[in-house]
């Protein structure tokens, strides 16, 4: 679709004017419908205020709620509506001296010409750059059938042209037949739909089914109704984030665990780290975040299992000055709560850590938390797999953990097979070994270069994280019960 070149109106909501390719065309039609609940009102007044923020008048025509209930909604929000103008149904009436005890207006009370032909004397008035009709339900009640119904807004359409007003028309239907009606009329078409899981809040989600002669991010996005209005969440798209990459590799700071991944993990790229839980896998993956953070590098990690608390105790507890480099900015952290978080949004926070932070490290801890708290959400997969796309094209090294099922044994599994998506694997096992248990972690791949084979014992302690000598004496290790090789047999070739 060719590029608009046409002035566009901001919506006063950043995610959904990324969305619309920078907002609305102006001086058109454009109809925003949903279920009651979506947040049309909230995102009406967002509208108007963003006109008004910028010197433009804004008039909101309510023919569904009063002007009390629009500032309330307002003031739930902290918005002041002072230079927006309210302009609501019962002062029609009065113009039009209809009877005070009429509650139910049908096409024989109230003359819909009439009555359209006040509120767009009301427009002549203030000649508004901005205005929203709420909502077409009236319009359609007193229009009393579909054919005068499309007769109104077309007749209503031709008299706001050349009247220079960009104009939201809010509609509570979503999928009635005759809804085609208006969306032809439309220049545009915004749709907000809510849908309900069975824990947690409620996932919404915002589409552009048509916006004539513009360019816009087709399919759905997630959003938010909050305290201070509507929040969107663009979908993420990796190809248009490309940069230059650079080739250098990340260290850990441990000088063995570098030796076995080829001298450290590359920028770019994502490693995965499996293992049962209890094993390490948190403790490993924040190395490689905490020796960016004091080599002066940012580094961001977000939690779905575990507490702030918890990660910063166990840090300090293996010597790293966790909390101070966290108060110091240099590493992010951000506990994520799934069941309150649509997928969207936690990419949106992740974006924010590198574009706003310059994160150069990313810690996902875990995806196993991240999947099972969504398990509604389809497409978790995809919208990973671009997300990882993403922070490569960022030069980030992204480092994801991954628990598995069992405790011991080589057929241990995994909720989801995320392997697929990782350029390295590093697996963490447990043993049995003269009556204690203990750790091992070895490499699977890494798909940009080379890495040892060898499995090598790993421990925890004050001193931190210490990858000791290859295993080479015992043989099935990963069966977590490995035999000792006696002299005979001597010690397998490690190539």
């Amino acid at each position: 679709m060719a590029e608009s070149r046409e002035e566009r109106a901001s919506t006063g909501i950043r995610g959904l004017d990324d969305v619309l390719n920078g907002g609305l065309p102006t001086n058109r039609m454009y109809l925003v419908k949903g279920a009651p609940g979506v947040g049309k009102t909230t995102l009406a007044i967002q509208f108007l205020l963003e006109g008004v923020r910028r010197g433009e008048t804004a008039l909101y025509i309510t023919l569904s709620e009063t002007e009390q209930e629009i500032r309330q909604v307002a003031g739930s929000h902290g918005w002041n509506l002072e230079g927006l103008s309210l302009f609501e149904l019962s002062v029609a009436e009065q113009t039009l001296r209809l009877r005070e005890e009429n509650t139910l207006y049908a096409s024989e009370d109230v003359d819909l010409k009439e009555l359209m032909g006040v509120l767009l004397a009301r427009l002549d008035e203030l000649k508004p750059a901005r205005v929203v009709f709420d909502s077409l339900s009236e319009i359609r009640l007193l229009a009393n059938s579909s054919t005068r119904y499309r007769r109104q807004l077309l007749s209503l359409k031709q008299d706001l042209i050349g009247r220079d007003v960009t104009t939201l028309l809010l509609d509570d239907r979503s999928s009635e037949h005759d809804d085609v009606q208006v969306e032809s009329l439309a220049h545009g078409v915004i749709v907000l739909e809510q849908t309900p899981v069975q824990y947690g809040a409620e996932r919404r989600r915002v589409r552009v089914a048509k916006l004539r002669g513009s360019a816009f991010r087709s399919g759905f996005h997630d959003y938010i109704v909050g305290t201070g209005g509507i929040a969107v969440f663009p979908r993420l798209i990796a190809a248009e984030h490309r940069t230059e990459l650079s080739a250098q590799p990340i260290s850990s700071g441990v000088p063995r665990l570098d030796a076995m991944l080829g001298g450290g993990i590359d920028r770019s790229t994502a490693t995965l780290v499996l293992g049962p839980a209890g094993v390490g896998k948190s403790a490993l993956a924040a190395q490689f975040a905490i020796a960016a953070a004091l080599r002066g590098e940012h580094s961001s990690v977000f939690l779905f299992e575990e507490r702030l608390s918890t990660w910063l105790k166990r840090s300090e507890a293996l010597g790293v000055p966790a909390t101070r480099l966290v108060k110091e900015g240099k590493v992010g952290l951000q506990q994520i709560d799934p069941a309150e978080l649509a997928p969207d949004e936690f990419t949106h926070a992740v974006r924010l850590a590198v574009e706003r932070d310059h994160a150069k490290v990313v810690v996902i801890d875990s995806i196993t938390g991240y999947f099972n708290a969504m398990p509604e959400a389809r497409f978790l997969s995809l919208q990973m797999h671009e997300l990882l796309s993403y922070l490569a094209e960022r030069g980030v090294a992204t480092l994801l953990t991954m628990a598995q099922t069992g405790m011991f044994g080589t057929q241990m599994t995994s909720a989801v097979d995320m392997s697929y998506l990782a350029d390295s694997v590093v697996v963490m096992r447990y043993f049995e070994a003269g009556g204690h248990l203990k750790k091992a972690v070895s490499v699977l791949k890494k798909r940009s270069g080379p890495h040892e084979n060898t499995i090598r014992s790993l421990a925890f302690g004050p001193q931190g994280l210490d990858v000791g000598d290859a295993l080479v004496n015992l043989q099935g290790v990963l069966t977590g019960i490995p035999r000792q090789l006696n002299h005979s047999e001597g010690a397998l070739d490690p190539g």
